[in-house]
Formats: C-alpha cells, structure tokens, sequence
C-alpha cells in the first residue's frame, strides 16, 4: 500500500488518539486471503481521511476460537490482556472486519472489564456513508447479480442484516437473497470453532449446502462480511468447480473495486 497505518503506541508518543481503532484480527492479519479484506478496509479509510489506527504486535487473539470450542481459562487470560492493553490506551471505539471479533469484543468482554464501544466494518461504512464522508459509485457492478451470504455472529447473534445490504444497494447491482437469509440465515460451517477441525460424518458439509443454495442464483458475486465465511464460500465454489465464473469477495472488497482503490 502506498500509505503508512499507524499503531495506537506511535498515536500515543505524540499526544493524540485516533478516530477509531481497527481491530484486525487473526485471519485478517494471517491468512493470506483475509489480508487483501483489510488492505481494502484500509485503503477505504485512508482515502476518505479517517484517522484509525491499530495495535499491530499488541493485538492478540480475542480468544473466541476458545471458548467456543470450551476453554474458558483460556479465554479469560486472552480477553484480560487485550483488555488490559486496550484500557492502558483508554480506547473508546473499535471496528472490526471480522463478526467473531465483533461479538466477543462486544458482549462477552464486558463482564471482564472491557466496556467499548464495538462496530462491524459494514456499520461503521454505513454510518460514514449517512454522514456523507463516504461516497460510493457502483458502476463496475452494474448490472450484476450479487447474493449476500449474512454471517451468523453479525446477523442472527446481533441482528444486524441492513448495514450490508445499504453498502451494496449503493453498488447498483441486482441484489438477490437466498431462501435462507437474515433471522432464517444458514451458517456457513466455520461458526463455534468449527473452523479448526475436520467436519463430522454426514451426507454433505454445511459450506457445500450453502454454497449450492447460493449458486442456484447464478450470481456474479457471493458477498461476504466475514473472513471464515469468506473461506467457507471459496470452498464451495471451487467444489463445484466454479471458481472462473463466480467471485467470493467481502463487501469491502467490492466497494475498494468501485471506487478503483
């Protein structure tokens, strides 16, 4: 990228805190197909000039991966060092790209000390997008079909379903929803830690499930707002072995196209 982010430590050094703070996130910060959502998120915020910042080397894990899969001793000692680090920094705001970060920043560290105010990178777009600081033009998506897989820890556990869809209403493609969406939405399979581990014995796993549902459409593009989804949907592309004809993106992605970031 061709600008430099800052850390909330180089904020601090000269007196100053940022706007907001970017929570990253394992995959956005490793895997390297999550890292091209963040550079997009990025590159978004630079250009509309919002002051964010990150916490690079003292951002860790929030611990979700473990509690769901049932170490809450983990967990806690996880959240209380990014509390701890967080507090020290007296961070207000924090959005975030990845549902399973939203969640547990939002509702599970407050009971340990942490009480901020947390945001999906969809609301935080939206929210710049009504006061007028972010302006999209669809036009490289006009026209096209696009369907939106909704995440399980952004929609059904934190009723959030319109963010994203005013995001890519504003691309001016054809939006189209899949029988399961919204409160009836179908998980792409990574929720719960599932991530991490083989699937268990079955007729068919849930991402080939879901993806069949969304190519049923034949869409152009199958919409993410989640990086394990992301994964998921990939997957089940290439499964079916349609990975030339239909794209997986986060709508970061599709908004950093349209606006040729």
């Amino acid at each position: 990228m061709d600008f430099t982010i800052k850390t909330m430590a180089e904020y601090a050094m000269e007196g100053k805190s940022p706007e907001v703070l970017f929570w990253v996130g394992c995959a956005g910060s490793f895997d390297d197909r999550a890292k091209k959502i963040t550079k997009a998120f990025c590159k978004i915020l630079n250009k509309i000039g919002v002051e964010f910042a990150v916490l690079g080397q003292e951002e860790s894990c929030t611990g979700d991966p473990a509690k769901r899969a049932g170490n809450e001793f983990v967990f806690q000692m996880m959240a209380l060092t990014n509390i701890e680090v967080l507090n020290a920094y007296e961070v207000k705001k924090i959005v975030t790209a990845c549902p399973h970060c939203f969640n547990t920043l939002k509702n599970e560290y407050p009971s340990l000390g942490g009480n901020f105010e947390v945001v999906h990178h969809t609301q935080f777009l939206k929210t710049l997008m009504q006061e007028g600081r972010l302006k999209i033009e669809g036009g490289a998506f006009k026209g096209k079909k696009i369907t939106f897989h909704d995440p399980c820890y952004l929609g059904r556990a934190n009723d959030e379903y319109e963010a994203p869809r005013m995001l890519l209403e504003k691309l001016d493609a054809e939006l189209v929803e899949m029988k399961r969406c919204k409160t009836n939405g179908l998980c792409c399979g990574a929720g719960g830690a599932q991530m991490f581990k083989e699937p268990e014995k079955g007729n068919k796993d849930i991402n080939i499930e879901r993806t069949e549902e969304a190519l049923s459409f034949e869409p152009k593009v199958i919409a993410t707002g989640c990086p394990f989804c992301n994964t998921m949907m990939t997957d089940g592309v290439k499964h079916f072995n349609k990975n030339e004809e239909v794209a997986v993106k986060d709508i970061v992605e599709l908004l950093a196209e349209a606006e040729d970031l």
